[in-house]
């Protein structure tokens, strides 16, 4: 049976390309991340002048990347998950999820550093959820010696490691002082991912 497209991860990916082209286009990348990134020390008074409120930055910084391999790895991921989950979640599910990763990865990045005062930009934390989403709605139950339940979590536990090491590895390739790797926003994301995926495939499938 044909699918529809996956419209809203399609419109996500355009809107953060855009940005990317448009920000690069003039240089200011670098100073965006001041702008719109998000700094959890501002949550503990630190005063930034001239920068979005601070509730709005863990969206603003899902439209800000650091250079081409940042987004790119980025993008590449929100499509391979963000198409899957939007089969099961509908696109409203698919926004839902990458709304609240987003807040999910900048909670958890602010618990881990609550007095950093670098900017934590790029939507790895808002896709880690779609990741999460994904890995709990198409984990597959392969052969193993483990009851299932016990291997359906090692399958996620494993997913989730590869995830935030593959970011790790991006970093050192791509390592700049306005991208370091925001581990503790990866996992806050995934864990949000997690959680919501099974009430929100009920929640759509209420009156089947």
């Amino acid at each position: 049976m044909k699918t529809a497209p996956p419209k809203m991860t399609a419109t996500i990916a355009v809107v953060t390309i855009a940005s990317f082209v448009l920000l690069n286009s003039i240089g200011k990348l670098d100073a965006a991340a001041g702008v719109g990134g998000f700094i959890p020390a501002r949550l503990s008074g630190l005063p930034v002048i001239g920068a979005l409120p601070v509730w709005l930055t863990p969206l603003s910084a899902t439209l800000l990347h650091a250079n081409a391999i940042h987004i790119g790895f980025n993008l590449l991921m929100l499509f391979y998950c963000g198409r899957e989950d939007e089969v099961a979640l509908g696109p409203a599910g698919v926004l839902v999820l990458y709304l609240v990763g987003a807040y999910a990865a900048a909670v958890a990045q602010y618990i881990a550093g609550p007095h950093s005062d670098v900017p934590m930009i790029g939507a790895s934390g808002a896709i880690s959820a779609l990741v999460g989403a994904y890995a709990m709605l198409y984990g597959q139950r392969r052969p193993s010696r483990y009851p299932p339940a016990v291997a359906r979590w090692l399958h996620i536990a494993w997913l989730a490691a590869a995830w935030i090491a593959v970011q790790l590895m991006l970093g050192l390739v791509s390592s700049t002082k306005a991208m370091p790797i925001a581990t503790a926003a990866h996992i806050g994301g995934f864990i949000a991912g997690l959680v919501l995926a099974r009430p929100m495939l009920a929640w759509r499938y209420r009156k089947a």
